[in-house]
């Protein structure tokens, strides 16, 4: 399939996640962004390339799916954009030392028991573990070493894994956290969420 966005055209690989109101709500925000940027779970490159817009950014975009990032090289070509460049790893695995002005993240938030696990890879995109936690819990241990000091994360969250609990953790860690806005459906409410270090 294949969707425009902010100018964008994009063609979505049946095996990664296709764009939805998660991905629409952490890109209208992460447009803003400025400097060296990091996208974790990259998907079909949808923020990556609404970052990589802007003038004088520049942005790494890694996914643990190799379809996802192939996906995502497909579509910076497409486009004629040539700031940001795709990598194959799981959270941090591939910028190892590496630090960044901002970094985003739409986790994988839903929570999932065996039986309701998706075939192949695109599973990585939607299992969350039993509580929904499982990814961002170990995303929100580890972020801080790789962003630079004056620097912003920008994630998604949902009600079904814990909004406020990811902004308790936040702010534990010693970061300023807030929710830019959020969206409500009928099973669910998805926010997105700005911490920068106090």
């Amino acid at each position: 399939m294949s969707l425009e966005y902010s100018g964008l055209e994009l063609d979505i690989f049946p095996e990664v996640y296709e764009p939805a109101e998660d991905s629409f709500l952490l890109a209208k925000y992460a447009k803003w962004l400025g400097g060296r940027i990091l996208e974790i779970g990259c998907g079909s490159g949808i923020v990556s390339l609404v970052c990589a817009q802007t003038e004088g950014n520049s942005v790494l975009g890694v996914d643990l799916n190799p379809k996802a990032v192939e996906n995502s090289r497909l579509n910076a070509k497409k486009n004629g954009i040539a700031n940001a460049e795709f990598a194959e790893g799981g959270l941090f695995s591939a910028v190892p030392g590496k630090k960044f002005d901002a970094i985003v993240f739409n986790p994988p938030y839903l929570p999932t028991s065996g039986e309701e696990k998706v075939r192949g890879k695109l599973n990585l995109a939607f299992d969350g573990g039993k509580t929904g936690r499982k990814v961002t819990d170990r995303f929100i241990s580890q972020f801080p070493e790789f962003l630079k000091e004056k620097g912003t994360l920008l994630m998604i969250e949902s009600s079904l894994s814990g909004i406020e609990k990811t902004v308790k953790k936040l702010e534990k860690l010693g970061f300023r956290a807030e929710i830019l806005e959020e969206e409500k459906f009928f099973f669910e409410k998805i926010a997105v969420i700005q911490a920068r270090k106090i």
